[in-house]
This record gives structure tokens, sequence and C-alpha cells, in this order.
């Protein structure tokens, strides 16, 4: 069983994926997103899905600190909506707060360019998306 993470964002998705085992999670890609053509956003989904052999995927659901849900959160309910219409899988939507953050501090802390951190930022709060719900299932 495999699942995949996704950090949604307006320019970019993380896609971040489960061992075989469910115990950790691994930075696949960020996929740039095309505004100008949505469906090319799908069509790599769905590559990544099939070559993973992906059952499960794991939504970031970016909440305020206070809990409520604002655009960004809108968003991406919608996103995983669509997740879950075009590749019938279950999707789960897991909170996401200070996940990036996290991930930009990491990134400091082994010494990353800014350049190179943000190459892999999107990447990285992926990974730390699925892990936080991989960690929550034992």
């Amino acid at each position: 069983m495999r699942i995949l993470g996704l950090d949604v964002g307006t320019k970019t998705i993380g896609v971040a994926v489960s061992d075989e085992l469910g115990w950790t999670a691994q930075g696949v890609e960020t996929v740039r997103r095309n505004s100008e053509d949505p469906d090319k956003d799908w069509e790599k989904l769905a590559s990544l899905i099939a070559d993973l052999d992906v059952d499960k995927i794991v939504v970031g659901l970016p909440k305020n600190m206070n809990g409520t849900i604002g655009p960004s959160g809108e968003a991406c309910q919608q996103f995983a909506e669509e997740v879950k219409q075009r590749f019938d899988l279950p999707v789960i939507l897991w909170d996401e707060r200070l996940t990036t953050v996290a991930a930009e501090r990491m990134l400091i802390a082994a010494d990353m360019s800014r350049k190179k951190r943000k190459k892999v930022i999107d990447k990285m709060a992926a990974v730390m998306i699925l892990q936080g719900f991989l960690d929550s299932l034992s």
C-alpha cells in the first residue's frame, strides 16, 4: 500500500510518497502547475499515481491558526474532491498548519541556499504532511 502526499499551491504541487509499509515519506518532486492548460497537471498526477502504484492520497489542508478554513483551504478542498472523482481513490485532507515553515527551517538548518530551498520547499512540505499522517496511524 503506497500513499501519495500532496502540498497543493497555486503555482506548484509538492509530491511525496510512502514506502510500501506506510512507515516513511519520501519526496518525489515538485510539479509546476500549468495555468494555461490545467489538464497537464492532472495528466502528471495520473502518471505519478500509476507509476508509484498509489492506492490512497493525502492532501494538505491549510487551516488558519484558529482552525478556520480560508480561501486557500477551500481551494484545497475543491482540489481534493476533484482528485477523488478523477482517480477513484480515497482522499484524506490533513491539517498542514506550519508544515511549510517547518520545512523551511529544516532546509535552513541544512545550510541550503535560498535558491535551492525555493526549488524543494513544496516537496519537503508534502513529505511533512504525509509523514504526519503516517505517524498518526501508528
